[in-house]
């Protein structure tokens, strides 16, 4: 029986994606050598990886030659934003509250954080209209 294919970007096809929303386009030896910096990877790992994010429509890719040119084929805001909503259905059960406290407990925000937190919260209640 086939495996499910996961929708959202696993653990390494995000370390990709940030490279490439950094870089893109990008080939695989750039990403490779990006990657290699803080742990070594071999190429035809990242370009087997590559090739299922293309199958998953998570990057674009256009020849360059002998090579491939990579491109997200979303925003990093659009991309991490399903992760987070997957992450929330999956694992809080659609509960926000939980899935803040959880945040704050393991990241233990700075204040200065929190202060960006609680104006990133008044943006959201303005542009809602939910004046709370």
């Amino acid at each position: 029986m086939p495996r499910h294919r996961q929708e959202t970007p696993t653990e390494v096809e995000l370390e990709i994606l940030q490279v490439l929303w950094k870089r893109e386009p990008a080939t695989v030896r750039e990403v490779v050598d990006v990657l290699n910096k803080t742990r070594p990877r071999a190429y035809t790992s990242i370009l087997g990886m590559l090739n299922v994010m293309y199958e998953k429509g998570l990057v674009v890719r256009e020849n360059e030659g002998r090579a491939y040119l990579y491109r997200t084929s979303k925003s990093r805001e659009k991309t991490l934003g399903g992760v987070v909503k997957d992450l929330l259905r999956r694992a809080f059960e659609g509960s926000t509250t939980s899935l803040i406290t959880q945040v704050l407990e393991q990241s233990k925000p700075t204040t200065q954080e929190l202060a960006e937190i609680r104006k990133a919260i008044s943006a959201w209640q303005r542009k809602e209209g939910n004046n709370v």
